[in-house]
């Protein structure tokens, strides 16, 4: 809900589709070993009864495996190999397999993971890198979402879409298959960057990237993509969070055509926190972010190492009641002719979360030079029940000529989208 005329819903939700799956490796318990220290694990014994089956059960099974479950993922084959492939420690020990028996494994060791069951939330948008056959005054989009699944674990998806010149909003179909990455480059310790590629022929909305390395086990949350230029070249960077379960890091995401990506640790001391986000361009020569180090304010921090960040100083504090329990940013700044417009969180009464907005000066964005005293967007009382409620969010919008193309999630289960008239809000902020 808004009070201010010049923000306009649309009615365009994105819900989690639990009928979306990809596989994820199995991995049994393993069994006391102090009794026997000649007992195996399970993982043998189960390899052990897939040796012992019968070729023609083997074919048998492998083949109701794959009737099951072959139209719900693509090369199920190649993932059963794969699964395989990872599982040569404990293999080593039996005889040599054939394919059937391989295949078989690999099946044993995997599961299906429902990544977005729960939820599918906290979006950011940016342009297409591929505008071409757009409309003119028309402009394709990749929207980022996150997806929680079961354990709520979290992982970033992609969908695709078109803005009309008046501002309308309109979701390409969602494919129907989900797939991982293939690593290109799984690093050599736990700061080593790592790389990986999807297939270029298969949709974007096809593409999850799942919590690869033990600091991100429990989630990759909350990518706040960008557009970065830097000298005519065009790259996108999202800055995420990375969840082990007991703790948390920000990380960095680099892509320059959402088919290749390498994912870097962030380091120094703003760089410990939540809620990190990356100015479009560098200001002064130097890298630009704004963060939320003390769990309470917003900072800027300029750095000269876009993978290094101390230091700080805090621009804007929590003012209004509705943000007095603290307040971060919603995405990246946006250029705009009057200033950076950076859109932020507040977290009032009851935990309810709003969203609100600053204007920063261009050439110094340490001066704040407008803000919001009321929220731009409230929970709405018809959409404020679910995973969280109370709750509205978004990590990052985008500008359309004289709009701001603004998607949202509601009450961290789903995401809609809104537009706002450039000029009002400029209005509005200097009132």
């Amino acid at each position: 809900m808004s009070q201010f005329p010049f923000l306009n819903r649309q009615a365009l939700y994105l819900r989690p589709d639990p009928t979306r799956v990809i596989v994820r490796p199995f991995k049994p318990a393993t069994e006391p070993r102090d009794l026997n220290p000649t007992d195996k694990t399970r993982a043998n014994h189960i390899v052990d009864r897939v040796l012992a089956l019968d070729p023609e059960i083997a074919a048998s099974q492998l083949a109701d495996v794959l009737e099951n479950f072959v139209d719900r993922h693509r090369n199920l084959l190649q993932a059963f190999e794969a699964r395989a492939d990872e599982m040569e420690d404990a293999l080593a020990d039996h005889v040599a397999f054939t394919k059937v028996q391989r295949q078989l494994v690999g099946a044993y060791f995997l599961n299906e993971y429902s990544f977005e069951a729960s939820a599918l939330f906290n979006p950011s948008i940016v342009p297409h890198p591929d505008q071409s056959c757009t409309p003119a005054g028309s402009l394709r989009f990749v929207l980022s979402l996150r997806a929680v699944g079961e354990g709520h674990v979290s992982s970033l998806t992609f969908r695709s879409g078109l803005i009309a010149v008046d501002g309308t909003v309109c979701l390409d179909s969602t494919a129907r298959l989900a797939s991982g990455p293939k690593i290109l480059d799984p690093g050599s310790g736990p700061d080593a960057d790592i790389k990986f590629v999807f297939k270029a022929d298969e949709d974007v909305s096809e593409r999850v990237i799942f919590p690869i390395t033990e600091s991100q086990s429990n989630g990759i949350e909350d990518a706040r993509f960008v557009e970065f230029c830097d000298d005519d070249r065009k790259v996108y960077y999202a800055t995420y969070t990375a969840y082990s379960g007991r703790a948390i890091r920000s990380e960095l995401i680099e892509t320059s055509d959402f088919v290749s990506f390498r994912l870097s640790v962030l380091k120094g001391t703003a760089a410990r926190n939540k809620g990190m986000a990356l100015f479009p361009r560098k200001i002064g020569g130097k890298y630009a972010m704004i963060a939320r180090q003390d769990n309470e304010n917003l900072y800027l921090i300029y750095s000269d190492d876009l993978y290094t960040w101390d230091g700080g100083q805090a621009i804007l504090k929590p003012q209004f009641p509705w943000e007095f329990v603290q307040i971060g940013n919603c995405g990246s700044p946006i250029e705009l002719d009057e200033g950076w417009l950076l859109l932020t969180h507040g977290v009032g009464p009851v935990r309810k979360y709003s969203i609100g907005a600053a204007l920063l000066d261009k050439n110094d964005p340490s001066k704040v030079i407008g803000r919001l005293r009321e929220p731009l967007l409230r929970p709405d009382p018809l959409e404020r029940e679910g995973y969280v409620p109370n709750v509205v969010y978004t990590c990052g919008a985008m500008r359309h000529d004289d709009k701001i193309i603004f998607p949202y999630a509601i009450s961290d289960t789903f995401s809609n989208f809104a537009t706002i008239e450039i000029a009002a809000l400029i209005k509005a902020m200097h009132g």
